[in-house]
């Protein structure tokens, strides 16, 4: 029962990873290419003042929820080279005690998360803080937000415009995260 139970835990492991992995392709695929900026130009004033669309402006980090801590550090720091570079000890509702371990390789974060015991267990959905998600910036998230509400999506967080982050389950199961910090 246990070797079956390890065994599906590997899977669907291996299956997040996977969706991850597609993600982060996705993204530096979006970043790399050159995408203008849309402009309004005001005809009745004939100026050329430009307002900038709401958009996506980089990865800001990619958050690991870590279950095997030997192997999760072998692999991120001393396999694909990250370094260190901060840790914080989070306080509040559902991540009271949660380690945080900041690794960077160049521009790139990677935060590994380390739960308080009692929560060891609960990786999950959208509202549980014990999730593997990518962290997208953005220049401006009022309209971002908006604009996935409309077309369906529910937001973990509906004070985004104000605290400046929200979550969010994409169409394929990703967790993704929106900061206009």
């Amino acid at each position: 029962m246990n070797i079956k139970s390890t065994q599906n835990n590997k899977k669907n492991n291996a299956g997040n990873i996977l969706k991850l992995c597609y993600c982060l392709i996705f993204i530096f695929l979006l970043t790399g290419t050159n995408i203008s900026t849309a402009q309004n130009t005001n005809s009745s004033n004939k100026s050329n003042e430009t307002k900038l669309e709401a958009k996506v402006t980089g990865l800001n980090y990619i958050c690991i929820h870590v279950l095997q801590l030997e192997k999760t550090l072998k692999l991120y720091r001393e396999i694909l080279g990250f370094k260190l570079s901060d840790a914080e000890i989070l306080q509040g509702k559902g991540v009271e005690g949660m380690l945080v371990l900041k690794l960077k390789a160049n521009d790139l974060t990677i935060n590994l998360s380390i739960t308080a015991p009692e929560y060891k267990n609960t990786i999950g959905p959208v509202g549980n803080t014990n999730h593997n998600h990518f962290m997208l910036k953005v220049n401006d998230i009022g309209p971002i937000g908006d604009k996935l509400k409309e077309e369906g999506y529910e937001l973990e967080n509906e004070n985004y415009v104000r605290d400046k982050y929200t979550f969010f389950v994409g169409p394929n199961g990703e967790i993704v995260g929106l900061s206009a910090w």
